[in-house]
Order: structure tokens, then sequence, then C-alpha cells
């Protein structure tokens, strides 16, 4: 009967707000429900899902709101006419990187929920510390420098854990709640991520991290496929290693495992199946790369008012300004991520100061933008013998290179190799319509060099689609100039998802965990089922011949530029 047919939940637990997204087997959403933690909690005194400790640079969440949350997502399904008996699976995304912190009481706590009451009021003493810390952090300075020195520098830390240090990650974070709190950590039985605390609620007893998301600590070492005991060594503090090793626990390598069913509590509140079964919820970025799904190759940009580029990858090349993870489904590939604070907000200053030149604000404030970008030659070369024209624009510090704000432009000589910091021949503002999009093109070329393939009959390895999400995807003339400098040999999309990528991810992936095939992999078994005329359309080419050999040649300009202006910024500090 079509009525019987399965179904499966994907859970969001973001900063802001919980999801619960329901698919069918053939991947169509058939039911959603949100909890605003803001606009929906009771009893929490919380601005944009957080509480903040300015003084310590502390940006953290109450976790009882998250329980409260959750049985308000299901209590919102049930009311919209889910039919829980049918759901055969459950998966989530969480947040990267917070941690929760359970007490020596919670497995038993956790076993042992009754139906009648709800999980906020049942698991307060679940938790040795009430509040998870956020992504957004900052108080671990002094922890990262010890964590990128531990192994002889920033370099040896991101071979070895994906990443080099940041205030968010999770290792980091636990060194100096062993500091802060050294009473409270020795009362701490289990630490969870954000991702496997969803999937513990579930389960009704503490479950292990998922395989991708484990990437996000600082901790695992991801060729080794094990934790690192010299990062453990460090992070452990002073109370050792192998009680840390404890508080953390296992981590399966398949991301479809089948942790358990669900707890008693959700069969009798709710009316889930006694088969309903929990797989290993992953990190919010790794969910995103799964609802798509991202083949190998496939890059995605997310040209919002930052610019995070990810793209699925067999190829492990980490360096300190890049992420690598696990990929959550597929072993032997990795999830590559860059994260820029400049996107939006630079390219809209461009825009502004072109419309203030010209003295008219169009009905489409881009339109003047986007006709002069598109009718500048590329790097700004009127002659295939000019000089290359290319420059860097922040109006917000930097991450990636980590430099100051401000504004840098230089003139490039492809056939000399030699670079000079100049305005000569700069139209401004015109000439920067064009130059904002590719200096932001180029860093995403310059920093994904060698982890694409080449598409075969002889072409120069590039992404095999380049696919744009986020505000900055509506504009045909950056998804042109995107496509020239970074390929895509089968072209250029938009992708449109809406806000329920990490929900979409969570879901697509309980299908793939209880329906795929002996040896059956996830891009296989979804890649079936997804209709991207859906979700997709295309919207520029991509790979030009000649012209993407000249970006080529321009990549090396680009990054002598940014190590000239690292030095100065460098040497200005000092």
């Amino acid at each position: 009967m079509a009525s019987q047919s399965p179904l499966y939940i994907g859970f969001d637990l973001s900063t802001q707000q919980l999801k619960g997204l329901v698919v069918n087997s053939d991947l169509k959403v058939v039911y959603i429900a949100k909890f605003d933690f803001d606009a929906d909690s009771k009893g929490f005194s919380i601005k944009k899902g957080v509480l903040t400790n300015e003084a310590e640079h502390e940006v953290f969440a109450p976790v009882a709101l998250w329980l409260q949350a959750l049985d308000t997502v299901l209590a919102s399904l049930r009311e919209q006419g889910l039919d829980f008996s049918r759901v055969k699976g459950i998966s989530g995304a969480g947040q990267q990187h917070g941690s929760v912190y359970w007490s020596h009481e919670a497995e038993s706590l956790l076993q042992n929920l009754n139906s009648e009451k709800s999980l906020e009021d049942q698991l307060e003493s679940a938790f040795s510390h009430p509040y998870s810390p956020n992504w957004q952090d900052s108080s671990t300075q002094k922890e990262c420098d010890e964590f990128d020195e531990v192994l002889g520098g920033p370099e040896e830390l991101a071979l070895a854990s994906g990443s080099k240090a940041h205030h968010r990650f999770t290792g980091p974070q636990i060194l100096r709640f062993t500091r802060k709190h050294p009473e409270v950590y020795e009362r701490t039985a289990r630490i969870s991520l954000v991702s496997s605390f969803l999937a513990s609620l579930f389960l009704g007893h503490v479950a292990p991290f998922d395989i991708s998301d484990v990437c996000g600590m600082n901790l695992w070492n991801i060729k080794q496929g094990a934790y690192d005991d010299r990062l453990l060594q460090l992070c452990s503090g002073k109370f050792g290693i192998d009680d840390l090793k404890k508080k953390l626990g296992s981590v399966p390598e398949d991301g479809g495992l089948h942790l358990g069913s669900v707890h008693p509590y959700y069969i009798k509140r709710y009316g889930f199946s006694a088969d309903c079964t929990v797989i290993p919820a992953t990190g919010d970025n790794p969910a995103t790369i799964l609802a798509l799904p991202l083949l190998p190759s496939d890059a995605m940009v997310s040209l919002g008012t930052s610019t995070t580029f990810l793209m699925s990858t067999p190829s492990y090349k980490p360096d300190p300004a890049t992420h690598f993870f696990n990929h959550p489904t597929t072993p032997g590939l990795y999830m590559f991520m860059l994260c820029y604070k400049n996107g939006g907000l630079a390219r809209e200053y461009v825009r502004d100061a072109i419309n203030d030149a010209i003295q008219e604000t169009p009905d489409n404030p881009w339109a003047h933008f986007d006709k002069i970008a598109l009718e500048t030659p590329a790097l700004g070369q009127s002659l295939a013998t000019d000089p290359m024209r290319m420059g860097l624009f922040f109006p917000r510090p930097e991450i990636v290179p980590n430099i100051h704000s401000g504004q840098w432009r230089f003139i490039y000589d492809p056939k000399t190799a030699t670079l000079s910091e100049s305005t000569e021949g700069w139209n401004n503002p015109h000439d920067e319509a064009r130059a904002i999009i590719e200096s932001q093109m180029l860093s995403l070329r310059l920093r994904s060099k060698g982890l694409t393939q080449s598409p075969g009959n002889g072409l120069p390895a590039q992404p095999r689609r380049v696919y744009l999400v986020g505000g900055g995807s509506k504009n045909k003339a950056i998804a042109k100039i995107a496509g020239e400098i970074l390929g895509g040999v089968e072209g250029v999309y938009k992708l449109d998802i809406g806000d329920n990528a990490c929900a979409l991810g969570a879901a697509y992936k309980a299908v793939w965990g209880l329906e795929r095939k002996a040896g059956e992999t996830f891009e296989d078994l979804v890649g079936k089922r997804w209709n991207e005329d859906e979700f997709i359309e295309k919207i520029a080419d991509g790979y030009q011949p000649g012209l993407f050999e000249k970006y080529g040649m321009a990549v090396e300009g680009f990054q002598k530029m940014e190590d000239k202006i690292v030095r100065q910024v460098h040497a200005e500090k000092h």
C-alpha cells in the first residue's frame, strides 16, 4: 500500500533553529517542522540562539533549549499528520565543533525516559555542564597556539587533523574547559558533538561520533583513521589521555551504520515503529555536501555575505588555509572546505561605487556592475601582450589569507613572471567590477589546485560541475566569470534548495543507510533518485579553451601577489 511506504527524517540542529524534514524513498519532501530558538522557546534569555560572555569572548547555548525544541518539532510533525509508524530511519546534522558534556547519570537517564514527561523535564541532570560552546566562540587563542605548536607548527597539525587550530574547534575548546572548569570536567562521563548529541537522544544512550564530524575537533588523525595520541595528550591536560579517550568514545567508519532502534520513549509518545533505525548524524557542512549530492570533483560555491567553497575530492592535500574532513558517507573521498569572511559585502562595495560614479541606481542595482564586468576584458588585458591587472579587495579582515582589511592593486607580466604594485592603467571603480570577481575566484582556484582530475579527452584538470548557491548565485555575470576561471566541463549551475540543505542531506543519509544494497555508495543510490531538474539550472558555460589556461597563468601571479601582501602586512606588525 502506498500509504505505508517508508519515510525518513533528517534533523538540522543549527545555531538559531531546529528543523525536522521528512522525505520518502524517492527523496521527495513530505513534511517540514521547525522551532525558532528566539521566537519559540520558553524560559531562555537567548539572542540569535546563543548567550555571550563578551569579557572572555565566549559564545554558548543552553543544551536544555535543544531538548525543548526536539519535543516541540516532533509534536508539530504529529499535528501535521505525520504517521510516525512509517518512519524507518532518522539522521541529523548539527552545528559543527560544538560540544555537549554528559554527567555520570546521563546513560541511566537516557535509558529510562518516561513517555509521559518531556525531555527537558527529565534530562536536566544528564549534563555535567548546562552549556554547549558555539562555533562563534573565540575564547581559545591560548589553546589554539598550543595545538598549532604541539606537532611542530600549523602545517603539521593540518596534515594530521585536516585543519590548523581554530577557536571553534572542539579540541582547543575541551582543553580550555579542563582549565576553567576542572571539577566539572571530572564529573563528565562522556563528551558529544552536537550531531552525536542529537543521535544520542533518539538512541537512549550516548552515540558515537560521525566519521566526518570528528574531523572538526583537531584531534582525529585523518590518514591514520584514529585519534592522534599526541593531540589527545595535549587536550586532556592534567587529566590524562586514557580518561579523555573514554569520554570521546569510538568512531565507526561507516557513515550509514545502524546505531540501533529508537528508544521506547518515542514509540510510546509519538507512535514511532520499534524498527525505526538511527543512522549517525553528521556536521552541518558535511550534510550540505550530501544535499546535492556532489560527485567527486564537483565544486559548490556559496556566494553569501561570506564565501564558502566545498568540494568532494579523492585527494588529501591539507593546508593551514583550508579544511579537510573525511567524507560523511564514502570511504576514500574527502570533503574540502574553504571559508572566507569577504564575499557579497566586497562585491557590494564595488557595485555601490560604480552606481555613485554613474550617479544612477537602476531598478536592478547590479545592472551597471554586471554590464561593466562583462565588457571588461579578462584580467584587464585589451591585448594578449598587455600585463594582467589583479588585486585584493577586503572590506573586512580576512582569514584566507590572514590579513587586515584593505585594498591592493598589482600589475603582473606572465611572460617574465614579474609583479609590481601599481594603480597604473586602472580605471576605478569600473575596472574593479571584473577584478573583484576575478580576485575571489582566483583564490578558490589557487587553493583547490591539485584536487580535481582531468575529465578526459586531454582536457586540463577541473571540476566536473560548478554549483553556485546563496544570494550571488542569481547573478549571471558572476556565474559566467566563475566558469571562465574555475572551469567546469559540464557547466555552471545555480542550486536552489532554500535553507533546507542540512536537513535534506541528513534525510538522504538516512535513506541511504536503510535502503542501500551491498556495496551501493551514497552517490549511486541518491544519484538515481535525485531529480536535479527540481533543484538546479544551468546558468553559464564552464571550461573555455584558452581562457581557462590564461587564468591558470594568472593563478601564479595571484599567489605571488598574496605572498607579497602577507609579507608586507607581517612587516608592518613588527
